[in-house]
């Protein structure tokens, strides 16, 4: 689970939201209900007739995601039914009465898992390594598992837009490979489809509405903790870019969903080998391009920064 990072606890302390009736508020609800639907139409996340496994873990990414499936089930053209699911990993203090009694408060259907998979994870790696990937591999396996048990056609996961972004930048950085988290995919045994309704959604304002809306959240403490792990420092990077330059995490984004591949070097997705003269492509020669920045760019800190 995903923790918000110290600027993202520091500005939601400091949120001046009044409450869940407040035009500030409503204005932010409407905001994410209209980016979670837009995912939904972009990529047909959730067709009629759906079972929709919502993975809860208590943390405010899934929190929101389920309150806007919610808000956008009671209106939607289609008819879809949600259930909840939290695993229990047995983590030491780990609260397991919360979740259940919110979503009976919810009226919302909830079904829960225990798996000691914190005794594995500790048992595996080594004290101060990353435990991010053994970790998620045996929480997929149980998620995959539980939703063919409960006839689940889609699982739903909370990453966000940053998520996807901070994903893009460790591949390319440690992976080598220009690769993110996308908003739909179907699992490698092809059984599963697997969806990321809230991949239009920015953590600020999914970490204000989870201070206005007061979840119950429970922390990770198995992976919380660990400063120095490789996403933390992505994310640290993006969030200083971002302060220095507003709108260039939503720009990196918005690349991701308008890709050339005849300006890329991937042989497998254009036809580099066969390409001749005459042959039409989509994008010509840079050259040939009018402009498309307004402002002039110089190499600074960090990066290719606006004077």
């Amino acid at each position: 689970m995903n923790t918000p990072s110290r600027a993202l606890i520091a500005e939601a302390d400091c949120e001046s939201v009044e409450g869940r009736h407040s035009n500030t508020f409503l204005r932010l609800k409407k905001k994410l209900e209209r980016q979670v639907g837009s995912a939904i139409a972009d990529f047909n996340l959730i067709e009629d007739g759906d079972t929709v496994m919502v993975c809860l873990s208590g943390g405010k990414d899934s929190y929101g995601m389920l309150s806007l499936l919610m808000a956008l089930q009671a209106r939607a053209p289609v008819e879809f039914r949600l259930i909840a699911m939290n695993l229990d990993q047995r983590q030491p203090g780990f609260p397991a009465d919360i979740l259940p009694a919110y979503c009976r408060s919810l009226g919302v259907e909830f079904h829960g898992v225990t798996e000691d998979t914190y005794s594995i994870v500790r048992d595996k790696i080594p004290e101060g390594k990353t435990t991010c990937s053994l970790c998620s591999r045996l929480r997929r396996g149980i998620i995959y598992r539980t939703a063919k048990e409960l006839g689940a056609t889609k699982i739903a996961l909370g990453h966000h837009r940053d998520d996807l972004v901070e994903t893009l930048f460790l591949n390319l950085f440690f992976g080598g490979r220009l690769k993110a988290m996308p908003p739909k995919l179907v699992s490698d045994d092809g059984q599963h489809v697997v969806i990321r309704p809230l991949a239009y959604c920015p953590e600020r304002d999914l970490a204000r509405f989870a201070r206005a809306m007061a979840y119950p959240i429970i922390p990770c403490n198995l992976c919380g903790s660990q400063e120095n792990a490789q996403r933390k420092q992505v994310k640290a990077m993006l969030e200083n870019w971002e302060r220095v330059h507003p709108g260039r995490v939503e720009s990196i984004f918005t690349a991701m969903k308008n890709v050339v591949p005849s300006h890329l070097a991937d042989a497998s997705l254009f036809p580099f080998k066969s390409l001749s003269q005459g042959d039409p492509v989509d994008e010509g020669d840079l050259a040939f391009d009018p402009p498309t920045l307004s402002m002039d760019f110089s190499l600074g800190p960090i990066g290719l920064v606006s004077q």
